[in-house]
């Protein structure tokens, strides 16, 4: 019985005893973004320009610079005559797109943008259904980078062969 009670308090003091890692590994964690970075593995989005052609499946986004800031045009097509077709203007401050409409006006709002791709909000202003047909919508659209050249915005149309990103 001695040999039993014994045992059980060694169990329990075993237990109860953590010790701390050693100073050497309490070091923080690294931010993997910041490494990543520093890697070269992904784009610096505070230093790389927004100029280019964005896309993912069917959705389609154009930025070329202008003399007074940076022109935009989307496109998005959910096929069955539902699709959004805007032109519009943005402004850059870091990580966040200042994106406005003149054709439907109130419909500004801020993007994010990460370097190599572009995400709207969530949800956008009501003005915004100006130029989207059906039920379709350009709130939560998200774009990867193809191309970081003008030149190659400039020829994004959308369904009526309008060019949304004329250079100049």
């Amino acid at each position: 019985m001695r040999l039993a009670f014994a045992l059980g308090v060694l169990l329990v003091a075993g237990c109860s005893r953590a010790e701390p890692p050693p100073e050497g590994n309490a070091a923080a964690p690294t931010d993997l973004e910041a490494a990543a970075i520093a890697a070269g593995v992904i784009a610096d989005p505070k230093s790389a320009d927004i100029t280019g052609l964005y896309a993912r499946e069917t959705d389609r986004v154009c930025i070329v610079p202008t003399p007074k800031a940076y022109q935009i045009g989307v496109f998005v097509d959910y096929g069955d005559q539902q699709h959004c077709s805007g032109i519009g203007s943005v402004a850059r401050d870091g990580e966040t797109l200042h994106i406005g409409f003149g054709d439907a006006e109130g419909c500004a709002f801020d993007a994010r943008f990460e370097g190599d791709r572009i995400v709207f909000p969530g949800s956008v202003p009501d003005a915004c259904r100006k130029f989207c047909s059906e039920r379709a919508s350009i709130a939560g659209l998200a774009v990867d980078q193809l191309s970081d050249a003008a030149s190659e915005a400039a020829t994004l149309r959308d369904s009526r062969g309008q060019l949304l990103c004329s250079s100049g």
